[in-house]
């Protein structure tokens, strides 16, 4: 079964200085009655994969491919939802995170074909890979006490190396958490670049947009910063893998499912225990990327990979490997 690529859960969005969800307002809103049946005279919408706070996710057959004899005509077309859609920039909104995305070519993060405009309707929307497995969220509801640290490990280092291909090419993810995060057959996949943007200075003739409007972090795990309304940076994406990197091991959310300031509030920071599942020498690296202050969260996604990739020490290293001062 083809899985969705979009969060479903839209009543988890926290909507900063905007119109609520479409889904949330009218949960008879149906955004497959919002596309035309073909786009472009070359994309067949055939069904309805997932929706989230801002835009919808399908399944299409590319009649192009289908025509040349291409046994797997199929792709995912993801659409900005009815309400967003009708927003003056609402094509904007989505080439930009066609932009963002299509710049990092790494074999975990999704890949994007094109984006186009349907003539008829001027509905904008993208075409991309059609992934088929398990979302990190479906895999962590079956595991409430997480995974061992072969396989933890084997999820954790493709995430952190996608994210900091993002990185170093300049482009912020915004809504890292694991129902973003596919596990496909060929390999571990990071999509939905919806609330992306560019670090400061980079990609500068992509389109400025009125991120105060549309942002729609997912609270438990926003940063604190995010929360206060300061602009997406690189620690915010940090503070969200994080969040995700003990959940691997721990099979929970390091603060109880809490937001940031409901946690800092209780200063649940300070009796946060380190997962059973997690060796040893990866605590102080993880500990750091869960720092509320986004200047104590002094550790970038080199910072956790390394940490991830380093061997566990053996019994007679951690016996007997201190060196003496």
């Amino acid at each position: 079964m083809d899985t969705p690529l979009m969060d479903e859960d839209a009543d988890l969005t926290h909507m900063v200085g905007g119109a609520p969800s479409a889904l949330a307002d009218n949960q008879s809103v149906s955004p497959v009655a919002a596309l035309p049946e073909v786009l472009c005279k070359r994309y067949k919408v055939e069904r309805l994969l997932g929706v989230g706070g801002m835009g919808a996710v399908y399944r299409a057959r590319d009649l192009l491919r289908e025509q040349y004899g291409d046994p797997e005509p199929y792709v995912a077309l993801k659409a900005l939802n009815e309400e967003f859609a009708q927003y003056p920039d609402a094509s904007a909104l989505l080439y930009s995170e066609f932009a963002l995305t299509s710049r990092l070519r790494h074999s975990n993060v999704i890949r994007l074909y094109a984006f186009d405009i349907d003539p008829p309707s001027q509905r904008a929307f993208m075409t991309m890979e059609l992934l088929k497995g398990p979302t990190l969220d479906q895999l962590l509801a079956e595991r409430p006490d997480g995974l061992p640290w072969a396989e933890c490990q084997s999820i954790a280092i493709p995430l952190l190396e996608a994210l900091e291909c993002s990185h170093n090419l300049g482009v912020l993810h915004g809504d890292l958490k694991p129902s973003n995060v596919m596990l496909a057959a060929d390999g571990l996949r990071l999509f939905d670049y919806g609330l992306g943007q560019p670090t400061k200075g980079l990609l500068t003739s992509l389109p400025r947009l009125s991120r105060s409007r549309i942002a729609a972090w997912t609270p438990r795990y926003a940063a604190l910063e995010l929360l206060n309304g300061e602009a997406l940076a690189a620690p915010a994406d940090i503070y969200a893998v994080a969040c995700v990197l003990y959940e691997l091991s721990s099979g929970h959310h390091p603060f109880s499912r809490l937001t940031a300031r409901q946690a800092k509030a209780m200063e649940q920071d300070k009796s946060l225990q380190r997962p059973a599942n997690l060796p040893p020498h990866c605590w102080p690296a993880l500990q750091r990327a869960l720092a509320f202050d986004p200047e104590q969260r002094d550790i970038d996604a080199t910072g956790l990979l390394d940490a991830y990739r380093a061997p566990e020490p053996s019994l007679f290293g951690r016996m007997f490997g201190r060196k003496r001062g």
